[in-house]
């Protein structure tokens, strides 16, 4: 028989049972549109964080206290006051530390901001104008505080969009004194609305100087981080070897696996989130793969309830010449049709959901989230679909083909 012909008759089987043949599609649906989701979705996630690490650019370092604890007797140790002002000055000095750096502290918190009866709570960041132009972030109104405010611990404040609309309203907030744990602090600037930045809201934060952070908020003699921006991308590796060196020969360490500190750069950044979100999209493949399985022993359950209703038209197939080979081809036709058409509804599906997560995500989330329709998904998922077809079909083809037309014919 010609294949022509037998793909004609698996057809006509297929269609006279619709409903039949729709249930059992359904497992393949569900998994492959899980797998297209994952894939989209997961690329969409690596891409959003390497955004936010690329926003920073490639040029900049961060140095960090602590260190990746090695057991869990060293837990403790992952958090240390292991960087202050002598190493920023440390790293500062050109004799240590090679080319003409610009260096940064941070200190971070949490507080409540309160103008008259509103209050808010929120991020506070002690920094200075260099973390400001590695964010690209300026003030819409008024001026960003300057090196002397810095010197002075001057209570002076930029605040984000949001923090200005909640506080302020629609009054002018330019000169206007906001209260933080018992300190008023002047509003200096505004920034512009700039949205997630580094995964946080910028709209939501609150900037003072550094050293105002540091000794009068927190009253500490320590830093969270220090920023380092190279004045080459080409020396990034090279200074933070620098940096590295330098601050061991502070702490006095001679064994690199006692650093109580951390260098990291941007591109090994990427590097390690490249790496976790594509362990993690692989692990949540595997988990959706299962539903494929699942929809494969429905096919296989499917076809042999199938193969039951159908022996007299197997045996009338047989009698009229049809050979063996010709029924399980017919029988393995229709099983890997019912998975392509499957796999086909899934993918669009898969497109569709993920596509649409990601608008909901841009418009409610305050990200910019890149929509990505995988390719290689695609391929997987109709290459995966047809592999399914065959095998969980196989063993139905091959009982209709055992058939013995005498006695097929007599099955009531």
């Amino acid at each position: 028989m010609k294949f022509k012909h037998i793909l004609k008759t698996a057809t006509t089987g297929l269609s006279a049972h619709k409903k039949r043949s729709a249930l059992t599609i359904l497992g393949i649906v569900i998994g492959i549109m899980s797998i297209i989701m994952v894939m989209s979705i997961g690329m969409g996630a690596e891409e959003l964080i390497l955004g936010q690490i690329r926003g920073m650019g490639s040029r900049t370092m961060s140095v960090e206290p602590g260190r990746m604890p090695q057991g869990l007797a060293d837990v403790y140790e992952m958090y240390t006051e292991s960087l202050g002002d002598r190493e920023v000055e440390a790293i500062k000095n050109k004799n240590n530390v090679r080319g003409d750096n610009q260096v940064a502290p941070f200190v971070g918190l949490n507080a409540t901001a309160s103008y008259q009866d509103e209050k808010m709570r929120t991020m506070v960041n002690g920094a200075d104008k260099l973390w400001m132009e590695i964010l690209d972030v300026t003030p819409e109104q008024g001026r960003m505080f300057d090196d002397t405010d810095v010197k002075q611990m001057a209570k002076v404040a930029v605040i984000g969009s949001n923090v200005k609309e909640e506080l302020f309203g629609e009054s002018d907030a330019i000169g206007q004194k906001i209260r933080m744990k018992n300190y008023n602090f002047e509003v200096v600037g505004v920034l512009s609305p700039v949205g997630i930045l580094m995964m946080m809201n910028i709209d939501d934060i609150i900037i003072v100087p550094y050293t105002t952070a540091q000794k009068i908020l927190l009253g500490i003699s320590h830093y969270h981080a220090i920023l380092v921006q190279a004045e080459t991308e080409e020396m990034v590796p090279y200074i933070a070897e620098d940096i590295k060196a330098t601050i061991r020969e502070l702490h006095g360490i001679t064994d690199p696996d006692q650093d109580d500190f951390k260098v990291g750069t941007m591109d090994e950044a990427m590097d390690i989130i490249s790496g976790v979100t594509s362990a993690m999209t692989l692990l949540l493949i595997a988990v959706a793969a299962i539903s494929l399985l699942v929809g494969g022993v429905g096919i296989m359950n499917i076809m042999l309830v199938s193969v039951t209703e159908r022996t007299r038209e197997i045996g009338l197939r047989k009698a009229l010449g049809a050979t063996s080979g010709d029924i399980i081809t017919q029988f393995l036709l229709e099983a890997v049709i019912l998975t392509i058409i499957g796999g086909i509804f899934g993918i669009l599906m898969g497109a569709g959901f993920s596509w649409l997560i990601g608008l909901a995500i841009t418009k409610f989330g305050g990200f910019t989230w890149h929509f990505f329709f995988p390719v290689s998904a695609v391929i997987l998922g109709i290459g995966v679909a047809g592999v399914v077809g065959l095998v969980f079909g196989l063993y139905p083809a091959s009982q209709a083909s055992k058939k013995s037309p005498t006695e097929a014919l007599r099955y009531e």
